[in-house]
Parts: structure tokens; C-alpha cells; sequence
């Protein structure tokens, strides 16, 4: 008997489990974004990118960002062996760059540009040092000169003011950085660096280190700067000095303003995944450059985010 009312009160549910799961499906939609993400380049970008990840993960919880932050120099090696389909740099692609990855896929890799950024000199916070020409700060940092300084310069005192006699001591990124290849090309006018420049893996570390250091100048991104440091102005073309602040990056004063990029691996006519292009329609979103100043970098124009969202949008839609 007891069986019986059992059947009859489950047959008497049946139509309200209906109805409950039928609600459930409208109010929890499935998410049909899923899928791995990975991306491979610069340490600058790490930040961002990272941050991008999470802000992804919160509307698509089957996403998760794999990110190798080994400096720009390794995102189109990944991206011509077909190692990853993302890369981040905060250089533009080189020729020889761009050629090996024609050479092996056939089309070239799709620029996207994401953030504005600056190339920061820096000394000490103690350092009375304002501001430095483009000769002086070549002088400084190269043997070669090529920017037009008679001498080199290897002393505080060469600067004049009330400069001490010490030894000046440099620091700035390593070989893999696009940070230091554009640093010597936009800086030293294409010259090479001291051999006694201390290079450093990461920003972080270049900020620590001439903070730890009066004597010390280096060189780094933006939103790098700490308590420990100062960033000095530089003198643009018409040797006005000009502070690296977020309206003259904008407006492209400051001399010394870059972008930062994400390269694509995508053959022409074809869609990216769900996952990239949940991605890349985040970072060209308010939501994304958002995240672009709440970390110290420089949002691109409107009209720069615009073109770039109308490229998303023509592309096919994944299958």
C-alpha cells in the first residue's frame, strides 16, 4: 500500500519537475563558450592580459587564459611554429619577424593594437635630475652615439647642476624585451647599448633596482613606476620637456609613446574559436580598456577601438 502512495505522489510531482526545470534552463542559459585560450609574448602585457583572463572566466567559466610571459621577442616564434594563436608584444612585429611567419602559413599575422604605453627614463627619487634631451639620454645609455652627442657621458656631474661626480649606473630589460629593442631604436637612434647596462628579465625589476641605487638610471614601461622612483620629462622635437603623463601619451607628445599589440594567427576567410573571440571582443570593450587604466597604461581613442570592433564583428561566426 505504501508503494502505491509513493507512485501516485511522484506522478502527482512529475508536472512541477516540469515546470522547475524548464525555469532553471531559461534563468541558467548554457554557455557555449568553452575551451582553451593560450597566449605567449610580452612580460609588459602580463598584467592586462592576465586581468583580461579573469574578467573572461567571470562570464565564461569554461575558459581559463594559459599565458607564457617570456618576453615579445617570443610571441612570433611561437605564433610561425603554430604554438599558440595569440601573441602579445609591446613592440610591433619586425620585418624579419613578419617574413618567417608569411614564409610558413602563407598570409600575414592579424595587428590588433590594445593599449597606449610609454617608455619611461627613470632615476632615483632623490636624484634633483628633471628632464634629458635625446642626445644626452643617447649619450648615457650608448657607446655609438648616433643621435649626435659629441661625448659619451659616464658621469652625474657631465649634466651639470648640482650633480655629484658618482658614476652613472644603468639599468633596463633584457635582449628578449620589446621594451629594450624599442628603446634602442626610438632612444639611441638605432645604436647599441653600453656593455656595462644591467639587464634585467622583467620592469619590476629595473624600477627596484634604481631604487636601491642614487646613482642609477634605467629604463621601463609605464606602469612601472614606484615610490622608490622618479620619472624624469623628455625633450620632444622642439625641445620642450614633456612629462610621460596619460593625456600627453594620448596625444602622442610625450617622444617617447608606443603601442602594444596582439598578433593573431588567422587564415583569411576563417573565424577565430569562441574562446579568442570572446577574448579579443572583451579587450576592444569599455570593460576592457578599463582594465587598461586601472593598471597604469593608456586607453587607445574611440576611434581606434571602433575600427578594430568593426573587424570583429565582419568576421564569420564560428561553427
Amino acid at each position: 500500500m505504501a508503494r502505491v502512495d509513493e507512485r501516485r505522489g511522484l506522478r502527482r510531482m512529475a508536472p512541477l519537475l516540469g515546470v522547475l526545470l524548464l525555469l532553471l534552463a531559461v534563468r541558467v542559459p548554457a554557455d557555449d563558450v568553452i575551451g582553451p585560450l593560450s597566449a605567449v609574448g610580452s612580460d609588459t602585457l602580463a598584467g592586462p592580459m592576465l586581468r583580461w583572463g579573469e574578467r573572461l572566466a567571470e562570464r565564461h567559466p569554461g575558459v581559463r587564459l594559459q599565458l607564457q610571459a617570456r618576453g615579445s621577442a617570443s610571441a612570433p616564434a611561437a605564433l610561425t611554429a603554430g604554438t599558440a594563436r595569440l601573441g602579445a608584444m609591446s613592440r610591433p612585429m619586425n620585418d624579419h619577424e613578419r617574413e618567417a611567419f608569411i614564409a610558413r602559413h602563407g598570409y600575414p599575422p592579424v595587428e590588433l593594437k590594445v593599449a597606449r604605453d610609454a617608455l619611461v627614463v627613470i632615476v632615483h627619487r632623490h636624484n634633483p635630475l628633471e628632464s634629458l634631451g635625446r642626445r644626452e639620454l643617447d649619450a648615457i645609455f650608448s657607446e655609438s652615439r648616433r643621435c649626435g652627442a659629441d661625448h659619451g657621458v659616464e658621469r652625474w656631474s657631465q649634466l651639470g647642476g648640482m650633480l655629484p661626480e658618482d658614476r652613472i649606473v644603468l639599468h633596463g630589460r633584457n635582449v628578449a624585451s620589446g621594451t629594450h629593442d624599442l628603446f634602442r631604436r626610438r632612444a639611441l637612434c638605432g645604436g647599441g647599448f653600453r656593455v656595462r647596462l644591467n639587464e634585467h628579465p622583467g620592469s619590476a625589476a629595473v624600477a627596484a633596482a634604481v631604487a636601491a641605487e642614487p646613482s642609477s638610471i634605467g629604463f621601463v614601461g609605464l606602469n612601472h613606476l614606484t615610490a622608490g622612483v622618479r620619472a624624469l620629462q623628455l625633450h620632444d622635437a622642439q625641445g620642450r620637456a614633456v612629462s610621460p603623463t596619460p593625456r600627453a601619451v594620448r596625444r602622442g607628445d610625450y617622444p617617447l609613446w608606443r603601442y602594444l599589440y596582439l598578433y593573431v594567427n588567422l587564415p583569411p576567410g576563417s573565424a577565430l574559436t569562441g574562446p579568442e573571440h570572446a577574448f579579443l571582443e572583451l579587450v576592444l570593450s569599455p570593460q576592457g580598456q578599463a582594465v587598461v587604466e586601472e593598471l597604469g597604461f593608456v586607453t587607445l581613442t574611440e576611434e581606434r577601438l571602433m575600427q578594430q570592433r568593426d573587424w570583429l564583428a565582419s568576421l564569420p561566426m564560428a561553427e
